[in-house]
């Protein structure tokens, strides 16, 4: 009885979501489990701080200056491994579902001074910023996506700055860069990076993940990674998952 009461409320939980926060579900899999995942290389120079996050690359597997940087709670692959195939495997998928979302608008002029509430925003090239703060407002919903559908480029001045308001989490955005990311100097960036080429972090803070596919993730200058915990969606759905599965298993038993 208390099984289904849990399955009941999981449902209506769900349903209670505004329909774009259910609209995509961009999956990271395993790729969800690296701070930093570069396609040809991932190069570090300073002092970078990577926490909760692990660092590799994939398919080749060069990983450059740790030490200096240092990862705390997570792995640092120097060498060609499953982990990081697969996590490459999964970073792919990822990619390829936020390029393809549907229902996106065109994205404001100048995300730097813009405020934005969920959605998907496309750019058929590069994604404009010229300075100042963007500010993802969460509307009051955990669970809020923003997916950034960017065709070319995506390059940050210095001093730019991403604000999550109302509950929104960094672990619900995705910038999907058709070719390479550059963010400037004391960036406070937030979000998933997936980039198709290469990513360049010029010394800030980046609250998300640095994923890049066919290139390398390079650090300039240090820089400090923190990768957010699974948001609420995530931990209820693998919730209802394990009970489903646990109600099977029990029913075999019987």
């Amino acid at each position: 009885m208390r099984g289904k009461l849990l399955i009941l409320l999981a449902i209506a939980a769900l349903a209670g979501f505004p329909l774009q926060a259910r609209a995509v579900t961009i999956t990271m899999g395993t790729a969800a489990n690296f701070a930093i995942l570069g396609g040809s290389a991932v190069s570090n120079t300073g002092s970078s701080v990577i926490n909760n996050g692990n660092v590799g690359s994939s398919p080749t597997s060069t990983v450059n200056g740790f030490p200096p940087g240092v990862v705390n709670n997570g792995i640092l692959y120097l060498a060609a491994d499953p982990a990081t195939a697969q996590a490459h495997t999964d970073l792919v998928i990822a990619y390829t579902a936020a390029q393809t979302a549907l229902g996106g608008s065109p994205g404001p002029a100048d995300l730097g001074g813009a405020t934005l509430t969920p959605g998907a925003y496309t750019y058929a090239s590069t994604a404009p910023w010229t300075a100042g703060t963007l500010t993802l407002d969460g509307l009051g919903n955990p669970n809020a996506q923003w997916i950034f559908q960017i065709g070319t480029g995506l390059t940050t001045p210095a001093g730019a700055a991403v604000v999550l308001i109302n509950g929104a989490s960094s672990d619900h955005v995705f910038w999907q860069v058709g070719s390479s990311a550059v963010l400037g100097a004391t960036n406070t960036f937030a979000g998933n990076i997936l980039a198709n080429t290469s990513i360049t972090l010029g010394g800030g803070t980046l609250n998300g993940r640095a994923l890049a596919i066919g290139g390398a993730v390079t650090i300039t200058t240090a820089e400090t990674i923190n990768v957010p915990e699974p948001g609420t969606l995530v931990l209820l759905v693998s919730g209802m998952v394990s009970l489903f599965a646990s109600k099977k298993k029990a029913v075999a038993v019987a």
